[in-house]
């Protein structure tokens, strides 16, 4: 196949066939890592807008004191599929699923993962797991109300349909697993020539710190699940405190595997941010050795912090200030990434386009949400706002402030190198500015609620705390009709916009040396990597994979 046929997906009658079939089942059974990528990627932001809906139902039944569009019940149904949608179905596998998947093969200069089958199970599973999410709300005793943490006993004696909703959650930790495993193997054994541990992207680091995360801490998970499913079932009474069970110990596993899926969620967020912030400030990544152990030091520090969740559960005095240190500790990586990527811009020449600013905009949301998990990681001030909606602010700061713009970032940044075509500029920034609006009046609203003492995953609320309740539902529809803009501009622009060829952004990394969009084995012959990926003294495509006319496009661009 000639690279020069690869200019737009359209002329090759879609994405890169490899399955000999056509219409829904090329895609479903495709082991194209890409187009594995695309499916996780149409999965989860399908799950993303169903997830913002729910949101938005919340804040407008908390909008006003007392009952506004639905009862209490219903109430705790919408928080917990919120809650577990998000999390379980957008979250965790939103970023290394789909551009894990789309990017990573290419950027090490290989033709597909080690294992194409096994990324292809893990996206069934993925689908799997959460259809029988999907069929938990509408069988049994209805959708469960527990909250996405399934705390017991509650979890265990609720008449909801729980046990079908944690299984599919079961099923989905699977994928999970699956999914670390191939891009562990994959970055090990299919690196090309001359990409040394030395030359690898930022972003293929932050996915194989996230990988053994993945690996390590997910059967925890599994296993905690499968106890609640036995607890429902069979009545082992393990957590069952009028059996003699420990509802305490049930926190200790969960938290011990969820703090660790917090890392699951940011790391590789922060391997976007490190890859574009390069890019469009004109200049390599500052202190790229320390960004590289920073992200192995938070996957391996971020597995033993658990147990600030549980200051009020009553831990030992010692285990409180043992966790509270270690809290203090895992804060420190992450100020390096901060404090490199902030070196990065200084006398950079920034170009403001929307993968930047969404970039950029990571950095302040993850700093302000990071900075008030200190106040979460010390025990005094942890006790006072324990269970406060100044909780629910800071993990939305870090998970939506952090986990989803870089997404958003990285959908601006690359999805046009996979279709061909880029949106339009100004609708992008528009978007942007009004989800940055609305998302700093929604969240740091809840900041102030919980400091005055409101607590969260409550149905109903003191007049009190009235006023900044309606400025957080009015800071939520700004910051949905911003998500409609993007969205909209976004596939409008990858379908019908302006073709994307060469190189425009400008990036050093492998991806940008293969044509638009990359042929299906990626590369025409083995690419040989002679420089790291931020050299850009040394930018010039010379790789087989380009035409001598796709190399001096490519290249007189970059210049």
């Amino acid at each position: 196949m000639n690279s020069a046929d690869q200019t737009h997906p359209s002329e090759n009658g879609g994405f890169w066939s490899d399955t000999g079939k056509s219409g829904i089942t090329s895609w479903i059974f495709s082991t194209d890592h890409k187009r594995i990528g695309l499916l996780y990627f149409y999965s989860t932001l399908g799950f993303f807008l169903a997830g913002v809906l729910l949101g938005l139902v919340l804040r407008i039944e908390l909008m006003a004191p007392g009952r506004t569009i639905m009862g209490p019940d219903t109430y705790n149904a919408v928080f917990t599929v919120h809650g577990v949608v998000m999390i379980f179905l957008f979250i965790l596998p939103g970023l290394p699923g789909a551009f894990g998947n789309l990017v990573m093969p290419i950027q090490i200069g290989a033709r597909d993962v080690a294992f194409p089958r096994l990324n292809l199970l893990s996206w069934w599973l993925y689908i799997s797991g959460a259809a029988i999410i999907l069929i938990s709300l509408f069988t049994g005793g209805g959708p469960p109300d527990t909250g996405w943490t399934f705390y017991v006993p509650f979890s265990a004696r609720t008449g909801t349909n729980v046990t079908l909703a944690v299984f599919g959650v079961f099923i989905i930790g699977f994928s999970a697993i699956l999914t670390g495993l191939n891009f562990v193997t994959t970055i090990h054994r299919l690196r090309a020539e001359g990409m040394t541990w030395g030359r690898l992207p930022l972003f293929v680091w932050s996915l194989y710190a996230t990988a053994w995360v993945q690996i390590l801490a997910t059967p925890i998970l599994a296993v905690t699940l499968v106890l609640i499913m036995a607890e429902r079932l069979l009545g082992t009474g393990l957590f069952d405190p009028a059996q003699g069970g420990d509802p305490v110990m049930y926190q200790h596993m969960f938290w011990i595997y969820s703090h660790p899926a917090v890392y699951i969620m940011i790391l590789p967020a922060m391997g976007v941010i490190s890859d574009i912030i390069p890019v469009f400030s004109r200049k390599p990544i500052f202190g790229y050795k320390m960004i590289v152990f920073s992200s192995l030091a938070i996957a391996a520090a971020g597995s033993l912090v658990w147990g600030h969740h549980m200051f009020t559960s009553g831990m030992s005095d010692t285990a409180i200030l043992v966790f509270s240190f270690l809290t203090f500790i895992v804060a420190i990586p992450s100020a390096i990434k901060v404090f490199n990527w902030v070196s990065t811009l200084y006398k950079g020449s920034i170009s403001l386009e929307a993968p930047m600013l969404f970039a950029l905009t990571f950095i302040l949301l993850f700093s302000i949400g990071g900075l008030t998990g200190l106040v979460l990681g010390a025990a005094a001030t942890n006790i006072h706002v324990h269970d406060t909606y100044f909780v629910v602010g800071h993990f939305h700061y870090v998970m939506f402030g952090g986990s989803g713009f870089a997404f958003f970032a990285a959908m601006h940044y690359w999805l046009p190198k996979f279709y061909g075509r880029r949106y339009a500029e100004k609708p992008a920034v528009w978007a942007w500015a009004l989800m940055f609006t609305g998302f700093n009046i929604m969240y740091f609203s809840m900041k102030v609620l919980g400091l005055q003492g409101m607590p969260r995953r409550y149905y109903d609320y003191l007049p009190e705390f009235a006023t900044l309740n309606l400025a957080s539902t009015i800071g939520s529809w700004i910051l949905a009709s911003g998500l409609v803009i993007m969205l909209a501009n976004l596939f409008h622009g990858l379908l019908r916009g302006e073709p994307f060829v060469g190189n425009p952004w400008g990036g050093a990394t492998l991806e940008w040396s293969t044509p638009t969009p990359p042929p299906t084995e990626n590369f025409m012959e083995e690419p040989v990597v002679t420089h790291g990926p931020y050299d850009y003294a040394s930018l010039k495509f010379e790789l087989p994979c380009l035409s001598s006319k796709q190399q001096d496009q490519a290249n007189q661009e970059t210049a």
